[in-house]
């Protein structure tokens, strides 16, 4: 067998996972909130209005159901995943066992992609709220530190990216202070979590209960405007703004990458994956419905769409707690995103596939701090660079094919070693075709993954064609400087490789 295809046995897997050194203190509560932390965040405070004005109008609340639905299928196929293999690395690892490296180099480079896109999305947006709440209390920035390098505007009737000149810095400097908190230790950065993890959950509800005495009904109407051509409104800009939102579920996959520190992963992680997910769609259809209802759907294409709809509100303390609470949301999904960036990093470094820099340990706090420092200040280039919106896009992209493969791992996983113990099983069973396990969850997750990354594929596509080509120049540029380092360093040093050939 060709070395490359070789895959790692669920045997060595479980005892790697007994062997890495990090400290197993997380219960299923912590995951829960770890889950959350990672889900509620740019999504609600910062996607939504994008979403709403420019694709779904108040029908955004459905977008958001149907990304969650999407999410969930997905979530239970990691769920049983989880169960069998508890290990850090998620479906980077799930990958390896069940398809074999190349498989698992490939999952691994977009898992790199999704979470390192994200933390530069988040920083975006943390910095936007930032400079807004400073702004109130008369600190200012100069505009060439707190925009992107390219920015999307209006050209012809069609967003188009051009250059500003501008650099993001405070959006960088965000990420290199979440690696420190990251770099003191997984229980201090659980408990830094937790509570910004109630804040902002508080903050949210609170907004949806106070405002929603203040909605003007008409705002919803129409609920799902008529549509003016590609994905901008009716059912075909409901289903864009739902690929929009997709990778805001992110968290569960960040749930998975802390197998390998939670006390019973067997037990724990399902209930983390699930239990987030479900709190998280709950709060962001309630946030959806009420800020539309506060605010024209055509007035929240803004940094800061939560703030604008509070100020109907018509109360200044309303206004500076709302944007605190989305600073706080903001940090935490920001902190979990980079904490499970780091942790897949980790475990590619471990099989040899990436540099040992990635998988080193701090001698006092048994965390990898130089590859944490490492993958944010890559993830802050992004972020000082790119809008918003494309870093959406681009991530909801690799959020798509990463959830995929995870579908693809359980059928697969099934077929190849149907013996397994599995504490968790996806519900609704399968069929058999050709003696091949072909099981309903799985395949409704790949149809739901395909429906969410076909539109953003789409416009990607039609924007090259239209002479924007710096998203697909990123994804393409991405993909084959993944091939090169697989080529000029995977290969050479994958420790399974070198085992096989002795």
């Amino acid at each position: 067998m060709n070395p490359m295809f070789l895959k790692k046995s669920i045997e060595s897997v479980r005892q790697e996972a007994d062997q890495t050194g990090l400290r197993k203190s997380l219960g299923p509560v912590q995951l829960v909130l770890l889950g959350i932390g990672c889900i509620v965040g740019a999504g609600v405070y910062v996607m939504t209005g994008t979403a709403a004005a420019s694709y779904a109008g108040p029908a955004v609340v459905l977008s958001f159901v149907l990304a969650g639905i999407a999410c969930a299928l997905v979530g239970l196929c990691y769920a049983e995943l989880s169960s069998v293999l508890p290990v850090s690395g998620a479906s980077y690892t799930y990958a390896y066992a069940a398809m074999g490296e190349v498989f698992a180099w490939v999952l691994g480079w977009m898992l790199m992609f999704e979470f390192g896109l994200a933390g530069a999305a988040l920083a975006v947006g943390f910095s936007g709220y930032l400079v807004s709440l400073l702004g109130d209390f008369g600190v200012s920035f100069p505009e060439w530190m707190v925009t992107p390098t390219l920015q999307s505007q209006m050209i012809d009737e069609e967003s188009r990216l051009v250059q500003t000149g501008s650099v993001n810095l405070l959006a960088c400097f965000s990420l290199i202070f979440v690696a420190a908190i990251l770099s003191r230790g997984v229980q201090h950065s659980s408990l830094v979590n937790t509570v910004l993890v109630f804040i902002k959950i508080g903050v949210l509800l609170a907004f949806v209960l106070v405002g929603a005495g203040h909605v003007t009904p008409e705002n919803w109407t129409p609920f799902i405007p008529e549509n003016q051509g590609g994905f901008h409104f009716g059912t075909e800009g409901m289903i864009r703004a739902a690929s929009i939102l997709f990778f805001a579920y992110l968290g569960f996959e960040a749930v998975a990458t802390a197998a390998s520190e939670s006390t019973h992963p067997a037990r724990d992680v399902p209930v983390g994956i699930i239990g987030a997910l479900t709190i998280a769609t709950a709060l962001y259809a309630a946030v959806a419905i009420v800020m539309t209802g506060l605010v024209p759907y055509t007035e929240l294409n803004v940094a800061d769409p939560v703030a604008v709809a509070v100020s109907v509100i018509g109360e200044p303390v309303w206004i500076l707690i709302i944007k605190t609470g989305a600073l706080t949301g903001l940090g935490s999904v920001l902190l979990v995103n980079t904490y499970a960036q780091s942790r897949v990093a980790f475990a590619m470094s471990r099989d040899g596939l990436m540099p040992r820099v990635f998988s080193e340990l701090h001698a006092s706090f048994s965390t990898p701090v130089k590859g944490t420092f490492l993958i944010a200040a890559i993830s802050g280039v992004a972020a000082a660079t790119l809008p918003i919106s494309l870093l959406g896009d681009l991530v909801s992209l690799g959020t798509a094919i990463v959830f995929a493969t995870v579908a693809i791992s359980v059928i697969w996983l099934r077929n190849a070693r149907p013996e397994l113990e599995r504490p968790f099983r996806v519900p609704f069973g399968g069929v058999r075709i050709g003696g091949i396990w072909i099981g309903v969850i799985p395949v409704l997750a790949l149809a739901a993954c395909l429906a969410m990354s076909a539109p953003v594929a789409i416009d990607i596509v039609l924007k090259c064609l239209r002479g924007d080509w710096v998203p697909a120049a990123i994804v393409g540029a991405y993909l084959l400087l993944g091939a090169v380092v697989y080529a000029a360093y995977g290969a050479r040093h994958s420790k399974l490789r070198q085992a096989a050939l002795g």
